[in-house]
């Protein structure tokens, strides 16, 4: 099964990304449950976790070479946006 790519994300705020797919649909996925593993700690830092982009191809997001987070995870475990 193919899952949408992204289009665009944004932080909207200190735990929570706006990602719309290219199937338009919008979800909002909540970091804070990630913050809990070493890997993410950097994401603790406002300024860090707004740098968020869009890996090219709309894979993923990422912040880092280390720091990403798959569209399959953001699709499957994102709240959709009405």
């Amino acid at each position: 099964m193919r899952y949408p790519r992204i289009r665009y994300a944004q932080a909207i705020d200190n735990h929570n990304l706006l990602v719309e797919f290219d199937n338009s649909e919008k979800k909002k996925y909540d970091i804070s449950p990630l913050l809990a593993h070493e890997i993410f700690e950097p994401l603790r830092n406002p300024a860090f976790f707004k740098a968020v982009q869009v890996d090219q191809g709309g894979y993923g997001v990422v912040w880092s070479d280390s720091i990403d987070i798959s569209e399959y995870e953001l699709w499957k475990n994102g709240q959709a946006i009405e």
